[in-house]
């Protein structure tokens, strides 16, 4: 079955299908991307290098997209082995780097917090790195129901649904049980749903994924990870009873466990994005305008409760949500999460002291009002979105909506 995801570019959709790749067309890829691999590692050094001498001498030399091209096609000059493959997915290898390595300056420009910035650009290693080779136009076309890529590569596609429209772009990856696929960039077409007159504030927690102003729109936290751990588990003894030896290839029954563990990981995850995506759609349907915390869940990564928080999967569900709020042309508002858990969201007053964690009901100092802490904090996202929170209870208030549909 096709995927539907969030594109790179804002205004466009992912649609992502299996591929059928035939073992030459196998070896081809691979091919492609250990050529994109050697690319990527080049621009690694060639970064560090940059960095080092500025550091040692001061100067302001740079390492952007046009420098990182010339460097690539001096090798490919220099190099058989390179001009061989595509210039086109080469090229993208570049563009790729360019922006990881912008992104990582702009977090330390902008002072972020070590746990939410994003680090450089780091080495792809033969044995880690899965491949994922990036076509623009001019590096791929469909003929015939197949996909064609520079180079003579030619596999099928499994059409599970049809494309909107015409892809600009096409990524080929493989995943951890050898699977490839390819995702598709198309322009996104809103759908609109019917008006619903209706609100929701939306606070993201560990206890239950997802607290809404409606208990109805609840997410719980179903555990699909804990529930596969005992798997898991017997599939890493199971590694790491035939683990190889230092530089010698792994068994039969080593890869065949190694299978079985990715297996495991990836319907785990597969249940987490269909819950995510069924719960996103139900949100929308049923509400015009949702507020919904601006969480980033990278920091619990370090803290004691980094197994359930990566159970839970916030990060993807609140991605879900975004990308069906644009499809549907839903108004999707980010609220900063700071001090949600301090207001009152009847009279709008700050506690003195943060709650703890364990504390679970919230009662309000200034006017008395007790409710449970994570519905309060979710009517506490409506007030900062901007929302009148009585449009939660299902009505249509006068001013429910800041921006009325046409």
């Amino acid at each position: 079955m096709a995927q539907v995801g969030v594109a790179a570019k804002a205004g466009h959709a992912r649609f992502t299908y299996r591929l059928r790749v035939p073992s030459a067309a196998r070896t081809a890829l691979t091919g492609e991307w250990d050529r994109c691999r050697w690319v990527w590692n080049e621009c690694v050094a060639k970064s560090r290098a940059v960095h080092l001498h500025n550091k040692e001498t001061g100067e302001k030399q740079t390492c952007g997209p046009a420098q990182l091209d010339r460097m690539l096609t001096e090798a490919r000059k220099a190099t058989p082995w390179l001009r061989e493959g595509s210039s086109v997915v080469q090229q993208q290898v570049i563009r790729d780097f360019g922006r990881s390595r912008a992104k990582a300056h702009k977090d330390i420009t902008e002072r972020l917090p070590v746990a939410r910035r994003a680090g450089m650009p780091t080495w792809k290693t033969k044995r880690e790195a899965r491949p994922s080779l990036n076509y623009t136009k001019r590096g791929f076309r469909l003929k015939g129901g197949r996909l064609h890529l520079a180079g003579g590569i030619v596999v099928r596609v499994v059409w599970s649904r049809e494309l909107l429209a015409e892809p600009s772009s096409v990524r080929v990856y493989q995943d951890s049980l050898g699977h490839w696929y390819g995702s598709f960039v198309v322009p996104a077409e809103v759908q609109p749903l019917p008006q619903t007159g209706r609100v929701l504030g939306v606070d993201w927690g560990v206890k239950q994924t997802a607290t809404t102003t409606s208990d109805a729109h609840d997410l719980p936290h179903v555990e699909h990870g804990k529930k596969a751990r005992a798997k898991l588990a017997r599939y890493d003894r199971m590694m790491a009873r035939r683990r190889p030896k230092k530089g010698q290839p792994g068994s039969r029954g080593y890869r065949e466990a190694k299978k079985l563990r990715a297996k495991a990981y990836k319907k785990a995850a597969g249940q987490r994005a269909d819950m995510g995506r069924k719960w996103a759609k139900k949100v929308v349907r049923d509400h015009d305008a949702v507020a919904v915390e601006d969480f980033r869940p990278r920091f619990l990564a370090k803290s004691t409760m980094a197994r359930k928080a990566a159970d839970a999967a916030i990060g993807a569900t609140k991605a879900a949500l975004l990308e069906m709020g644009r499809k549907h042309g839903r108004d999707i508002r980010l609220v900063h999460p700071a001090h949600t858990t301090m207001d009152c969201a009847n009279c709008v007053a700050r506690a003195k002291h943060a709650l703890p964690l364990g504390e679970r009901t919230y009662t309000c100092t200034a006017c008395g009002t007790v409710s449970p802490r994570d519905k309060n904090s979710a009517r506490v996202m409506l007030h900062r979105a901007g929302l009148n929170p009585a449009g939660a209870d299902g009505g249509r208030p006068p001013g429910a909506l800041l921006q009325e549909a046409a």
